[in-house]
């Protein structure tokens, strides 16, 4: 499913969004605020005492440890010398790492034209570390950092079991009548 969330603001990070219907039921009006540090789900250091630390390159990323959190969700395996291509070619991206065993337990990326759009990919979060916040806290800071750019047109593709997880985050299913398409790899046959 495609889910976009659109922002405009001049507000510098951190920024919280407020969406609300308006007379067209599939339209949603979008608006910013400017949030102290605190309106995060869960902040920087209570992650750090956690066990946690969060890190916005591919410095250290073992590109092995990563595709074992992907299978582990569910995406099939890949090859780690593409996901080293992607993710070069990635416009913004955060990962979490447990500090007790250095690899990744959570991980999202961006891409996009780096001015007006941008698309979330690979949102993932270890079956192991699921329910304790990471994924929002992955979530919060990647559209920060977007929104912060002066991204205004953020999407993302979603399996339907996840959809309430990213409603919650201000994302909407088909806005303004929108719809996804994609190119699929296999042609249908017709008869």
């Amino acid at each position: 499913m495609f889910l976009r969330g659109i922002a405009s603001s001049s507000l510098p990070y951190p920024l919280t969004l407020s969406f609300k219907a308006t007379d067209h039921p599939r339209n949603v009006a979008v608006s910013s605020q400017k949030l102290n540090a605190t309106a995060l789900s869960v902040s920087d250091e209570a992650l750090q005492s956690r066990g946690f630390i969060l890190r916005r390159t591919i410095d250290d990323l073992n590109l092995d440890h990563l595709n074992s959190v992907f299978v582990a969700v569910g995406f099939p395996k890949r090859d780690p010398e593409k996901i080293r291509i992607a993710l070069e070619n990635t416009e913004s991206l955060l990962w979490v790492e447990y500090r007790k065993t250095q690899k990744p337990v959570a991980f999202a990326r961006a891409t996009g034209d780096g001015v007006f759009n941008a698309i979330i990919w690979d949102v993932v979060v270890d079956p192991s570390f699921q329910g304790i916040g990471l994924g929002k806290a992955v979530m919060e800071r990647l559209i920060g950092e977007l929104l912060q750019k002066g991204i205004s047109n953020i999407a993302l593709f979603s399996e339907p079991r996840v959809l309430g997880f990213y409603r919650a985050l201000g994302f909407v299913s088909d806005p303004d009548g929108i719809r996804a398409m994609v190119f699929p790899r296999k042609q249908k046959k017709t008869n």
